[in-house]
């Protein structure tokens, strides 16, 4: 919920040019990921008559912060722009750098659009009351690709655990393996590189014990340029873990993550059906092979669905598109949209 400071002022009208500039920023947001951590990865837009005088995006390790590059490049010339921000300009002093609400006043910026307020009690609404004393027009947008954009962040400052996504590759009848356990390779080689692209976007990421005891997974990032972007290993699993892994006991202990705030589930089918059961999954990345199988091996256990009529409604379909002769589905549900 908005602070209630907020949810007394009228709503400032959002244009469709405002909502273009915001979804520059959310793109140029994705380039801090997930090298902001700990920090959100935030895009800020500078314009100043229909041109772009500054951009910027949450450097690696968290500074500095998009607004402050985006101010580096513009000088006196941001004097009555407009910053187009995904997340609310924090309004808390640092040791690592001043807030990004100071550095907006002292600018001299005409009017700031913000995609996203930040839950953050440090700021929280802070920062737009902060510019609005200064006299800035101010505008919130609950901007969709902006909340999209930060919902690692969301998730871990809202819930307390990090963003989910669950990758399922599988064949037309939704087998993950033979019956005698063969997997490899279901899927082609574009699809098994979108995944390694998907595995460099997340902080973290998971198998089941059994799938890590029978496939000794490397679970890193294989794409030339990016192989340093290998995420944390994480296995579920009571048993004793492997040098180099970290263990998740039980998808209810996800507060052992922190400060993590993309997590990639990517095997087995228990695992699957854990963070299912608890209700876990935010995201759906769903590789479709074009081959039957039959009798294989199932993408995800049973977790406890009794009433078909309680399993619609949940997921929408986002995104679609062909990977090589392999076709991905994304699918989003919506806990850690902008409130």
């Amino acid at each position: 919920m908005l602070p209630a400071k907020l949810l007394k002022r009228p709503r400032a009208v959002i244009s469709k040019d405002d909502r273009r500039w915001l979804t520059i920023a959310a793109t140029l947001a994705e380039r801090g990921r997930p090298s902001s951590a700990p920090n959100p990865a935030v895009g800020a837009v500078l314009v100043k008559d229909a041109i772009v005088i500054g951009r910027g995006w949450t450097q690696a390790g968290g500074r500095p912060h998009a607004e402050a590059m985006a101010f580096a490049q513009t000088g006196q010339s941001a004097r009555g722009a407009t910053l187009y921000v995904t997340l609310e300009p924090c309004a808390h002093h640092s040791e690592r750098g001043p807030a990004c609400a100071d550095l907006a006043a002292e600018a001299g910026i005409k009017r700031l659009v913000v995609g996203v307020t930040d839950p953050d009690p440090r700021t929280a609404g802070s920062g737009m009351e902060r510019l609005r004393a200064a006299g800035v027009e101010i505008a919130l947008a609950n901007d969709p690709a902006c909340g999209m954009s930060l919902a690692g962040y969301l998730c871990r400052t809202r819930y307390g655990r990090p963003h989910i996504t669950l990758k399922l590759a599988m064949s037309l009848d939704g087998a993950i393996a033979t019956a005698s356990g063969q997997s490899q390779w279901i899927t082609g080689d574009l699809a098994r590189a979108h995944t390694h692209r998907e595995r460099a976007r997340a902080d973290a990421i998971l198998v089941g014990g059994a799938t890590l005891r029978s496939d000794t997974p490397q679970l890193n990032v294989r794409l030339p340029g990016l192989e340093d972007h290998s995420p944390e290993r994480w296995v579920l699993s009571s048993h004793p873990t492997p040098d180099g892994w970290h263990q998740l006991p039980a998808v209810e202990e996800l507060g052992r993550m922190a400060p993590h705030q993309y997590l990639f589930v990517e095997g087995g089918s228990s695992a699957a059906a854990s963070f299912l059961r608890a209700d876990l999954v935010d995201r759906l990345l769903i590789y479709r092979a074009p081959i039957l199988i039959g009798g294989g091996k199932s993408a995800i256990a049973d977790y406890g669905l009794d009433d078909l009529a309680s399993a619609h409604n949940i997921w929408s379909l986002s995104a679609r598109r062909q990977l090589g002769r392999d076709t991905l589905e994304v699918y989003d549900r919506t806990p850690c949209s902008p409130e």
